[in-house]
């Protein structure tokens, strides 16, 4: 498994190899990327980021990593999901698993401890992959799933696939038709997000440092969101109490939740104390 110092000089060496100058006239959709002065030279490594379409210059593309940044400039300039789709189906198919035209970057894949001059067949790419699943969420979430999970075989630390993952769990639990089904996929949804939360753990050297009792509180959330379709009020208020205390120096992207759970705290209090027995609660008379 890699560190987290190996992907980020993984990263850093993705981004940072520039084409050289054009050895001559460059022609769209024909002159390889070594020969193209207008974007990132991608080897060893493609990079994963979005460049500025226009500034390819490319009429047509003919390489994986030309059809994912066309799809990107559909999918983000465009706003035309339906020309982004199968350009990102195209970048898949050239950088698959499945297939062998890509390959997981490991410490075996180093060479007397350094990336070889070139990797044939390339790395595969998270950015098509999370960009493709997060489309199918809802048409097909059992590949979008797939697709998250590719994710984590490149890089197992990767946050936010383990919180997607969860996401289209809960998706599909609210459109489960039996309710054995819908219980399995929250249970799912459930074991996503504490993967999630797992990859960044809230130790005493981190609350000292920041004064922070708990991070990601959209997980969090996302876990009282299952926990209460499961009837299970007792992780659901534990939840909702992480939630608050992650949102107490950073507030939410959606500041109206933070009321909420502290309503949804409220009555999840008066609901345990309603049903306490009786000699608990101090009314024997």
């Amino acid at each position: 498994m890699m560190t987290r110092y190996m992907i980020l000089l993984l990263t850093v060496t993705a981004g940072s190899a520039f084409a050289q100058a054009p050895t001559g006239l460059y022609v769209p959709g024909v002159t390889y990327q070594t020969d193209n002065p207008n974007y990132l030279n991608p080897n060893p490594l493609y990079f994963e980021g979005k460049i500025t379409w226009e500034l390819l210059k490319i009429d047509q593309p003919s390489t994986f990593w030309e059809y994912l940044q066309r799809g990107i400039h559909y999918q983000d300039d465009l706003e035309n999901i339906k020309l982004a789709q199968p350009d990102y189906e195209k970048a898949l198919a050239g950088n698959s698993l499945q297939n062998g035209t890509c390959q997981l970057i490991t410490v075996a894949t180093l060479v007397n401890g350094a990336l070889p001059a070139s990797l044939n067949p390339p790395a595969c790419m998270f950015t098509i992959r999370l960009r493709l699943g997060y489309l199918l969420r809802d048409a097909d979430p059992q590949r979008a799933i797939s697709l998250f999970q590719e994710v984590l075989q490149i890089d197992p630390l990767r946050l936010d696939a383990n919180a997607l993952i969860g996401e289209t769990y809960l998706g599909m639990a609210k459109e489960a038709a039996a309710d054995a089904d819908r219980k399995a996929e929250l249970q799912n949804a459930v074991a996503a997000f504490k993967a999630e939360l797992a990859l960044s753990p809230v130790t005493p050297d981190y609350t000292a440092l920041t004064g922070d009792t708990a991070n990601n509180a959209h997980v969090h959330w996302s876990l009282a969101e299952a926990y209460q379709q499961l009837d299970d009020t007792v992780n659901m208020k534990n939840e909702l109490g992480l939630y608050l205390q992650a949102t107490q120096w950073h507030s939410d992207t959606y500041p109206w939740r933070i009321q909420l759970a502290q309503k949804m705290m409220g009555q999840a209090n008066q609901i345990r104390k309603d049903h306490r027995p009786k000699e608990e609660s101090g009314s024997v008379h």
